[in-house]
């Protein structure tokens, strides 16, 4: 029994997450002993339970998938975290690894090579998509398109909420200043990281400063 490798699932539909469970339940040496249909909801169980292994789906209402992982991963570090979702672009993989994912898969992956995924992530082996393996490559080689700007994929209001992040300003702030909802910051807020490929807001204010954004007023 002390092989057993614990599971939490965190998916916000039901039926994914019964339909994975259904499975792995099967399997004699792995116990799924919680599940999440939102990211806070993850942070409070990931942190009860502390299970070996976490699925991941990236795109839930109100925290998002990547901003889960970085917190679950500080609630509990021991915790290896899975992605399992139907996204392989550049604007999920990145932020995904960057706040803690080990593996990454997506949701057509068979049954039983999930089952393989959760027992390598228990002992810390990665296991990527082959499309996402070859994203990761090419990211660590360099081999973009030479010479983009990443502000350039920021429209103009991105790149105004950008700047007033980089102030210091809340999103309460920044609504005020530009007569917004707050929901709408913090929808663009969302969208820089993402298209940025970074974790939080704390890393676009360092990239607005170093890649000069800041100097263009």
């Amino acid at each position: 029994m002390n092989n057993t490798i614990t599971v939490m699932l965190v998916d916000d539909h039901e039926i994914v997450r019964s339909g994975v469970r259904g499975f792995l339940d099967t399997q004699p040496d792995l116990e799924v002993v919680a599940e999440a249909g939102s990211g806070m909801e993850a942070i409070k169980l990931a942190q009860e339970y502390v299970p070996d292994v976490i699925l991941m789906d990236l795109m839930m209402p109100g925290m998002d998938g990547v901003e889960a992982i970085w917190r679950v991963r500080r609630v509990s570090p021991r915790s290896q975290v899975v992605v399992l979702t139907s996204f392989h672009d550049d604007a999920h993989v990145f932020p995904a690894i960057k706040a803690g994912a080990l593996s990454y898969v997506l949701k057509d992956i068979s049954p039983e090579d999930l089952a393989e995924t959760v027992r390598a992530a228990a002992h810390g082996e990665a296991v990527l998509n082959p499309r996402v393996a070859a994203r990761l490559v090419l990211e660590m080689r360099g081999e973009k398109t030479p010479g983009v700007n990443l502000f350039t994929e920021l429209s103009e209001r991105e790149q105004e909420v950008l700047k007033l992040v980089a102030e210091g300003l809340s999103n309460a702030e920044i609504a005020d200043k530009l007569v917004l909802s707050e929901k709408t910051v913090k929808g663009h807020v969302s969208n820089i990281l993402n298209k940025l490929h970074l974790v939080d807001r704390t890393q676009a204010a360092v990239f607005a400063w170093r890649e000069g954004l800041m100097k263009s007023d």
